[in-house]
């Protein structure tokens, strides 16, 4: 993609300031503003496809408001979108309208059709006479093609409390293709003293207005808002954007305390919320306290993205959660995606659709015990799901699976092997783990790695927040894994701590 400029990314080329009337080519007929600027929250794309792709924005002059309508009066409000091939928009691809509702927030998911492959495309949408910021986006390459090759970043957990959206704003800097976002994209605790910057809201949230306040307040974040500027997203969420640790239908604790409807109504206002404030296509609307995530994403011949949900499916974590020795763990009975997700990723990986298969999914993949057990909340809460997984993606001959993975804000990188009881097992795949974008904090550098004694297929270990670029081309696909400095303060500097290549056909990873 061409590199976007800081006013392009920043100010959003016409921009952002107030009313501007749009070039005199367009047929969007131009007004002058009479209310406040309503794009404080930015734009976004996403759910890219050959010929299209998602492009959202939510009109919110005053976001924060505690009602969680952002300063919006209960009328509908019609937004113009315009797609171009550059920046100033001197030539348009597409455009047309759309109507913004009280009942949805004023959230806009558009979806843009008619575009060609493998392209860069540049956004803008205008209401009530004013402008928004530009965006820029990508649509996949056709099927058959590779196109070039993808830059492809991603992260997870950013909690807003514990620190600045640096690793955001680096991640912008590198001018991906895609992102992609492994969970806990909001946190839904009350505001805790003492944090770099704090919450809005005393109390944990719980209704649809508290949960679209929270979002408005961290899309507020200029740093949030330049990575989802450059390219195209693609989201899933884990548990904080509706409650820590929740299984299905299942809450971690009774904190706050919620009857059995409460909790229901929670699970909605945030899954409504979630849908409202990402780019999603339509079909990942939520229905009442449901919302269908889990998809399959294609790059042309390059690369075929499985999106997992691991929360709304899932067994109960087993023996009551934690880090323990449990050995429920092992029943086969038990799952993490659910049977349903499962067949429906073995049926995927079966398809052989892309070079690469790069699952994004939310909880550590690969084994990780030690002297008191391993985590019941990641894979290893489910040993016979996983089992199933791996030997699944054996059984159909898929060449170049990849985990990509979030939840524990810190950087991992580990083989995949086919026994985790024999430590000479074969090497069947690799998992890439990002740390976090804030949560816990700066971290102390260390990359020691943890119980590699009892795991050897672990292979790198870092404690710093920060994200991992990958570069995926049809002969490898190398990660970098990139780490801020330090998220108490401000824009600090980022750096590659370390690389790994993948090599097309040949399982795990070779440091760089």
């Amino acid at each position: 993609m061409r590199p976007i400029s800081r006013r392009t990314l920043v100010l959003g080329g016409l921009a952002a300031a107030g009313a501007t009337a749009l070039p005199a080519h367009s047929s969007i007929i131009t007004a002058t503003a009479a209310v406040p600027y309503p794009f404080q929250l930015g734009v976004a794309s996403g759910e890219p496809d050959a010929s299209s792709v998602v492009l959202w924005t939510r009109l919110a002059p005053s976001p924060l408001n505690a009602d969680g309508q952002g300063g919006m009066a209960n009328t509908n409000v019609t937004v113009d979108w315009q797609v171009s091939t550059n920046d100033r928009f001197t030539t348009l691809v597409t455009q047309g309208q759309v109507t913004a509702t009280y009942g949805a927030a004023h959230s806009v998911h558009v979806v843009a059709n008619g575009l060609n492959p493998d392209s860069d495309y540049y956004y803008r949408f205008r209401a009530q006479g004013h402008l928004s910021s530009v965006g820029r986006t990508r649509t996949a390459p056709a099927n058959g093609t590779n196109g070039r090759d993808l830059v492809m970043a991603f992260t997870s957990c950013a909690h807003y409390e514990e620190g600045y959206y640096t690793a955001y704003r680096r991640m912008a800097e590198d001018n991906p293709g895609l992102i992609l976002f492994l969970g806990d994209y909001i946190y839904e605790y009350p505001a805790t003293a003492g944090r770099t910057r704090l919450h809005l809201g005393a109390t944990e949230i719980v209704s649809l207005a508290d949960y679209r306040r929270r979002y408005a307040q961290y899309k507020s974040d200029p740093d949030l808002q330049a990575a989802h500027a450059v390219a195209p997203w693609i989201v899933v969420p884990d548990d904080h954007e509706v409650e820590n640790n929740y299984a299905n239908m299942v809450r971690a604790d009774s904190t706050p305390s919620l009857t059995t409807a409460q909790w229901t109504a929670r699970r909605t206002a945030a899954y409504q919320a979630y849908y409202e404030n990402m780019p999603l296509r339509p079909a990942q609307a939520n229905n009442g306290n449901s919302i269908p995530l889990y998809r399959r994403l294609g790059w042309g011949n390059l690369a075929t993205f499985h999106m997992l949900d691991t929360r709304q499916y899932r067994n109960d974590q087993a023996c009551g959660d934690g880090w323990k020795i449990c050995s429920d763990a092992d029943l086969a009975s038990r799952s993490l995606p659910g049977n349903a997700q499962e067949t429906w990723l073995l049926d995927g990986l079966a398809q052989h659709s892309g070079t690469w298969d790069i699952i994004g999914q939310q909880v550590f993949f690969a084994r990780r015990f030690n002297s008191t057990g391993a985590s019941m909340d990641s894979w290893d809460g489910y040993r016979a799901s996983r089992a199933r997984i791996q030997q699944g993606w054996v059984d159909r001959a898929t060449r170049n699976p990849v985990v990509l993975t979030g939840d524990v804000h810190r950087a991992w990188a580990s083989n995949l092997v086919a026994d985790y009881n024999n430590p000479a097992s074969a090497v069947i795949g690799s998992e890439l783990v990002t740390s976090s974008v804030t949560s816990s904090g700066d971290g102390d550098g260390a990359t020691a790695i943890p119980d590699v004694g009892t795991n050897p297929w672990l292979k790198f270990y870092n404690n710093r927040r920060g994200y991992v670029r990958t570069t995926i081309s049809p002969t490898q696909l190398r990660a970098d894994f990139r780490a801020v400095a330090k998220v108490s303060e401000h824009d600090a500097a980022a750096s590659t701590v370390k690389s790994f290549v993948i090599e097309e056909g040949r399982p795990g990873l070779q440091a760089v």
